[in-house]
C-alpha cells in the first residue's frame, strides 16, 4: 500500500512539473511573437495609362520614346521606349518598364563609318527604371522617314537595325550599299547621284571636294562617263536654259 501511494505521488509530481514547464515555454513563445510585428503585405502595383513627369512638365505613356538620365553624367542621355508604366496603390513610386535603344558606340562592334550621328539600335534589353530619371521626350524615326525630314532636331533619332545585346547580331544583317567604297548610306554624308546608273557616290571617293560636288550640273560615274558625254552633247542646247543641278543626298541639320 505504501509502495503504491509512493508511485502515485511521484506520478503527480512529474505531471505537474511537466505542465508548469509547458506553460513557461508557451508564455515565452507568446512574448517573442508579440515583440516581433508581422510584416505588412506589399500593396499591389497598378498600371497607369500615362504619367506627368513634374520636373520636365511632360506627360508620357506606353509607346513613347524618352531620354533617360545616364549613370555617368559625362555620357549622353540614354534613349528608351516605354513599354509600361506602373505605380503603387497610392499612385506614387512610379516606375517605367523600358526597352533600351543602343547607340553605335554602345554596341559590341562599336561605331562604324556608315553609322549616322543620330542613329540608334532597338535592342532586346528590357529594364525597370524610376520615372524620375526621364529627362525628356524624343522621336525615333524609321530610316526612310528620317531621310525625308526637312530639318533634324536635337530630339530626333532614327533606327534601321534591331540589336541583340548578348551576341552583337543585327537584324537585318544586310543592307544596300552605295558608291565605290560599297558602304551603307550614312544620312550625314553628302553624296551625288550618277545620271547613268543612278548609284550614289561620296565626293571623296570620286576625287572631288564637297564644294565641287555641290556645284555640279551633271554627273556620270566613270563606268557611265562615255555614254553620259554623248547624252550631254545631244541635250546641250535644251539644257542650257534649265536651272537644274545634280541631286545631292544629305540631311539638313
Amino acid at each position: 500500500m505504501k509502495k503504491s501511494l509512493f508511485i502515485i505521488i511521484i506520478f503527480f509530481s512529474w505531471f505537474f512539473s511537466l505542465k508548469i514547464l509547458s506553460i513557461s515555454f508557451l508564455s515565452l513563445f507568446l512574448r517573442q511573437t508579440k515583440s516581433t510585428p508581422m510584416a505588412k503585405p506589399k500593396a499591389p502595383r497598378r498600371t497607369l495609362d500615362s504619367y506627368t513627369v513634374k520636373h520636365i512638365n511632360k506627360t508620357v505613356k506606353a509607346g513613347d520614346c524618352v531620354l533617360m538620365r545616364p549613370s555617368d553624367p559625362a555620357k549622353p542621355s540614354y534613349v528608351a521606349k516605354i513599354e509600361r508604366i506602373e505605380a503603387d496603390g497610392r499612385g506614387t513610386n512610379v516606375k517605367v518598364h523600358v526597352r533600351w535603344y543602343y547607340r553605335p558606340e554602345e554596341s559590341i562592334g562599336g561605331r562604324r563609318q556608315f553609322h549616322g550621328s543620330k542613329e540608334v539600335f532597338l535592342s532586346d534589353h528590357f529594364d525597370l527604371q524610376s520615372a524620375d530619371t526621364i529627362e525628356g521626350k524624343c522621336t525615333v524615326h524609321s530610316f526612310k522617314s528620317y531621310t525625308k525630314l526637312d530639318a533634324v532636331g536635337n530630339d530626333d533619332f532614327f533606327c534601321r537595325f534591331e540589336y541583340n545585346s548578348s551576341t552583337g547580331a543585327f537584324n537585318p544583317d544586310r543592307v544596300a550599299v552605295y558608291c565605290k567604297c560599297e558602304m551603307p548610306y550614312n544620312p550625314d554624308d553628302l553624296m551625288v547621284q550618277c545620271e547613268g546608273c543612278s548609284d550614289w557616290f561620296h565626293p571623296a571617293c570620286i576625287n572631288m571636294s564637297a564644294e565641287e560636288a555641290k556645284r555640279l550640273d551633271h554627273f556620270y560615274c566613270e563606268n557611265c562617263s562615255s555614254e553620259g558625254q554623248k547624252k550631254l552633247q545631244n541635250s546641250h542646247t535644251a539644257s542650257r536654259h534649265l536651272d537644274t543641278k545634280v541631286e545631292t543626298k544629305r540631311r539638313r541639320r
